[in-house]
């Protein structure tokens, strides 16, 4: 019995491994409800609910982690795989079925953990030496600036003197005294 069901339970988070049988439980729920209404509205071809039940059989392997098919991955690719369908089927007709397992995905992974003080300082000391890098870069790009145009002015001076050099184009270096 769950805590919804028994008000007496307590209310300890789930492992990995609860929210998986879980959200099998829950893909297997929603996929027979679904199958059933599309028989009984007759708005969908026998194929149609034969469809929602590979999807929904392969939902509950992958979600409880025992794949038949495929690598296990719980993505939109894995679970078309693992329907033994393609990948259209779920991103075009049967778009609530996508929607639920990602939903079933993210419930599944269940809250981000929060960082230990460890973590945060390395984290600060990594923002901090981004920043000293990013100074040093900008640095040198000015610096690289610097020295092109250096470089430019140096070649204009050069090609000044070598026309006023003369006819033969040597530059002859002038003693001083």
């Amino acid at each position: 019995m769950n805590p919804v069901q028994n008000p007496d339970a307590t209310t300890e988070p789930a492992t990995e491994g609860e929210r998986g049988g879980q959200a099998a439980i829950i893909a297997e729920t929603v996929g027979a409800v679904l199958a059933h209404a599309a028989d009984a509205l007759q708005q969908r071809t026998a194929a149609d609910a034969a469809e929602i039940q590979m999807i929904t059989d392969a939902m509950v392997r992958l979600l409880v982690g025992a794949p038949l098919r495929s690598d296990g991955k719980l993505t939109i690719k894995t679970l078309a795989e693992e329907a033994g369908l393609r990948r259209n089927k779920l991103t075009h007709k049967h778009t609530g079925l996508k929607d639920l397992f990602y939903a079933l995905v993210k419930a599944q992974q269940g809250p981000p953990r929060p960082f230990t003080d460890k973590e945060r300082e390395v984290s600060d000391k990594q923002k901090r030496d981004l920043t000293r890098v990013r100074a040093e870069r900008d640095g040198l790009r000015t610096k690289i600036q610097q020295m092109a145009r250096i470089i430019h002015v140096l070649e204009v001076e050069n090609h000044h003197l070598r026309e006023s050099a003369g006819t033969d184009g040597i530059v002859r270096v002038m003693r001083g005294r």
